[in-house]
């Protein structure tokens, strides 16, 4: 979490396709071959990057409908088959152009269980249901994708097993896989390598393992409760970004009050106009070692101060986050609900976010990230569940699907789990008036390694407190 600069997060991301990065997922052993089925798609195939060794390796790439049904795109998935430089080699992805839009196309990299002379590595191309949809006969024109080493040393395509110098022409290949609705339909894989195997951990619908969970209900007395740190928490105390510079960072501001006979945490935010005066509130964890899997939160915005003149540009939210090493670091992650109640960042009204970060420059400003936002008044109790498996990132609000946010915004490292509630400025009402804003929280979840849906939340979260069961953290450190 950090300030943005008042100019809109919108319009100050910038398209850095170049330093989108994926995560690496482990494969199982695969069996079988497959090839174009009556309904089903065809892959073709051509290279603008010829040489045995080249920067990049650009497969450019077409998927056309064979069959005589529609096909949505969101229910294909290709991939091209490679080996890798090195044993430590990591990769990252990139669309140049495509008629579909880069915007609706994802890559994540794999590593086979079986690896052969020519390929223990494959790149996933995945669609967004931005893409669309192709009817029988048609296809999606121009892909023209890339890849390089992140350390973009030279690569050797040579060896590689979905690679060919003599394909400058589109042309159908078999040596690229195609999956329709998690069935192979096109291609034949390295053998031993077929991604139809059920037991796929890329699958997001088979999660391998986990299901390790934290939930906390909150039911402390006081921020200097010792059960707060023992059970993995810390309040703030100390000095620095987000808000308004000079601003102190107040644990005292952090209460437990009983709502409707449930404790619940209030993040209390003050000011009376001035740097000196201005009170903010948060509460992180104290561990790095939540990544993949479902998170969840029953958070109360509030559009108005509980006592004082409204109008500050204020920022009520649930995250997750780690820490950026560098400037433009690829392994940077964070994933936010952010509620502005009297707008900020260029808005004037209401406004939600929800935003997948890639990566970002504090000085000069510049942002690689994808984010979702509703302009409507959220005000009162809310249930927020974020998930993310190995194909996406999706937030809900009260049980509806809010925004889906692409792969190449995957988390590559371990986050924490943050609440906070500041101002971007002190801009959105001048007055020296006192006045004080609430946040609340009930309730966090996250099970690792899972998607569960709100629905599963909830159930989860009941069962819980039918259990009487106040904390539980099952999750190992990373």
């Amino acid at each position: 979490m950090r300030t943005r600069p008042p100019a809109g997060r919108g319009r100050v991301a910038l398209a850095l396709s170049a330093l989108l990065g994926s995560t690496v997922l482990a494969a199982v052993p695969l069996t079988g071959t497959a090839s174009a089925a009556a309904d089903g798609v065809a892959v073709q195939y051509r290279t603008s990057a010829t040489g045995a060794t080249a920067d990049q390796s650009e497969p450019w790439l077409k998927v056309r409908n064979t069959g005589s049904s529609t096909v949505q795109l969101s229910e294909v998935k290709v991939r091209y088959y490679f080996k890798a430089d090195s044993a430590s080699a990591s990769y990252r992805f990139a669309c140049s152009w495509a008629v579909k839009g880069c915007a609706n196309i994802t890559g994540t990299f794999g590593t086979l269980a079986h690896p052969t002379a020519t390929a223990d590595r494959y790149l996933e191309i995945g669609f967004t249901s931005g893409a669309g949809s192709l009817a029988p006969g048609t296809d999606t024109s121009d892909m023209q994708l890339r890849f390089y080493q992140s350390t973009w040393q030279t690569l050797n395509q040579a060896d590689d097993y979905s690679f060919s110098a003599a394909r400058t022409s589109y042309a159908d290949w078999n040596k690229v896989t195609a999956q329709l609705g998690g069935s192979t339909v096109w291609g034949t894989a390295p053998e031993g390598n077929d991604p139809t195997d059920p037991t796929d951990p890329t699958d997001p619908t088979d999660p391998p393992g986990g299901g390790q969970s934290l939930f906390d209900d909150f039911s402390y007395t006081s921020y200097t409760d010792p059960a707060i740190a023992a059970h993995g928490w810390n309040v703030r105390s100390n000095s620095g970004g987000p808000g308004v510079p000079g601003a102190t960072w107040d644990p005292s501001k952090v209460t437990f009050p009983t709502v409707s006979g449930n404790t619940v945490m209030n993040l209390e935010t003050s000011t009376a106009g001035t740097a000196e005066s201005t009170r903010q509130t948060e509460v992180v964890s104290r561990s790095t070692k939540f990544k993949n899997g479902t998170y969840a939160a029953r958070v109360k915005f509030s559009d108005t101060p509980k006592s004082g003149p409204d109008g500050d540009h204020l920022v009520q939210t649930f995250f997750t986050i780690n820490d950026l090493k560098a400037p433009m670091a690829d392994d940077y992650s964070e994933y936010d609900f952010e509620y502005l109640p009297n707008g900020g960042w260029g808005e004037s009204g209401n406004i939600l976010y929800t935003t997948s970060w890639e990566t970002y420059n504090p000085d000069p400003w510049q942002a690689v990230n994808q984010h979702t936002e509703g302009r409507q008044s959220y005000n009162g109790w809310h249930d927020l569940v974020l998930t993310i498996d190995n194909s996406s990132i999706k937030y809900y609000i009260d049980g509806q699907l809010f925004g889906t946010h692409d792969a190449q915004y995957l988390p590559e490292r371990p986050m924490s789990i943050n609440f906070n509630q500041w101002l971007i400025d002190l801009a959105g009402q001048t007055s020296t008036t006192a006045r004080a804003y609430d946040e609340q929280v009930d309730y966090v979840l996250h099970v690792k390694d899972q998607v569960l849906t709100p629905a599963q939340v909830a159930a989860k979260v009941a069962a819980y407190r039918t259990a009487g069961t106040k904390f539980v953290d099952e999750v190992p450190a990373s």
